[in-house]
């Protein structure tokens, strides 16, 4: 009987990152970090046997979910810039107004070199705290880039 390895299939290679907010997408990205799904640990320190102690690890009551850090191409112009129209929304509104209005659901979207999606995230509930543009130099000729710092309530991988 012939081996077939330990991978069935090839592992995913993504070139191409885009952000969708509401089903649009917003803006194609560089970099993005934050894609952590994960499951609160409690602990617990027992007293075993012989008085030995011990800590107990089980599920805890929450699901951790960390911001999600967007690195992208700075807008030329931020006037018609979706995330720019979305941060200065909550900038200047706040949450406090109509949170409904300001916290949107989204999506951070893989794609492969064949333009073919290979994975996708689902947010929920979020809004951008924070626009981080990169240190300027005169001596750079590099794109400027800026990270969108994203505050979001739960992050599913559906793809």
């Amino acid at each position: 009987m012939a081996s077939t390895g330990l991978f069935s299939a090839d592992p995913i290679v993504s070139q191409n990152f885009f952000l969708e907010i509401d089903g649009q997408v917003v803006a194609a990205l560089i970099s993005v970090s934050g894609l952590d799904v994960e499951v609160g640990v409690s602990k617990v320190t027992q007293i075993g046997k012989d008085g030995k102690k011990q800590q107990v690890k089980f599920l805890g009551q929450t699901v951790e979910v960390p911001d999600l850090q967007l690195t992208r191409v700075a807008p030329a112009d931020v006037t018609n810039d979706p995330l720019w129209k979305w941060f200065k929304a909550v900038r200047e509104g706040g949450l406090n107004g109509d949170r409904a209005t300001n916290r949107k659901n989204g999506s951070v979207v893989l794609y492969n070199a064949g333009a073919k999606e290979v994975a996708r995230f689902n947010f929920f509930s979020g809004w951008p705290s924070k626009i981080s543009t990169d240190q300027l130099s005169v001596d750079g000729s590099d794109a400027i880039k800026e990270t969108v710092s994203l505050v979001i309530e739960r992050l599913e991988r559906v793809k």
